[in-house]
């Protein structure tokens, strides 16, 4: 269970928003709205670990995420809105290397698999330079289908996706909550689940 309590969060001089609380159970899908510098990221990073909020505490399973190290570390999948890829390397070569870097060991057959899956057949030994955004970001969401963490952080997880793309991450969220995960997404898109409890939190700048 990720339990808030009482989040603030400051940048710079100005106070992004204040006293966020909620609980979040197994099987939980929470949409995060709100207008561009409302602070949908830095929520999203104080949730990954990777920004310390100006008040309050975030707490999984019972525990502040500050005392469980790599216990939380490896629990969590954060994807930002950038699509992160390294340029100069293949999509077989960014999804194991990103996998890796998680703690995720990949098989080159597993990698093509998941690269065919994301709709990426027959582009796996391009560079990522030569993708157009729609597969560098499925290429980036690729690294989904490899994880076992229970705890998904995404943000604008719909950008540049067509319509394809869009259904094949849906279905992707909905296993996840089917088999007790929690998802936390950014997203100006509705996500038409099928599957767990949905939420809605709306930040206001």
């Amino acid at each position: 269970m990720l339990e808030v309590t009482n989040l603030d969060c400051v940048r710079g001089d100005r106070k992004l928003f204040a006293d966020i609380n909620m609980s979040l159970k197994p099987g939980t899908f929470l949409q995060l709205q709100g207008a561009n510098g409302s602070g949908k990221t830095s929520l999203l990073r104080i949730l990954s670990g990777l920004l310390a909020p100006a008040r309050g505490e975030v707490r999984w399973q019972g525990a502040n995420i500050r005392s469980l190290g790599e216990d939380y570390s490896t629990a969590v999948t954060y994807i930002g809105h950038r699509s992160a890829v390294k340029e100069e390397l293949t999509c077989l070569e960014n999804h194991r290397i990103n996998n890796g870097l998680a703690g995720v060991e990949v098989t080159k057959e597993e990698a093509l698999e998941t690269l065919g899956r994301m709709g990426l057949a027959g582009r796996e030994h391009l560079p990522a330079r030569l993708l157009s955004e729609g597969q560098r970001r499925r290429l980036a969401l690729s690294r989904l289908l490899s994880s076992s963490t229970h705890l998904w952080l995404l943000d604008e997880v719909l950008t540049s996706l067509d319509r394809a793309g869009v259904t094949l991450i849906t279905s992707v969220i909905e296993t996840h909550l089917k088999s007790g995960g929690v998802a936390v997404v950014a997203t100006h898109q509705e996500l038409n689940l099928a599957a767990g409890c949905f939420e809605r939190l709306q930040l206001t700048s």
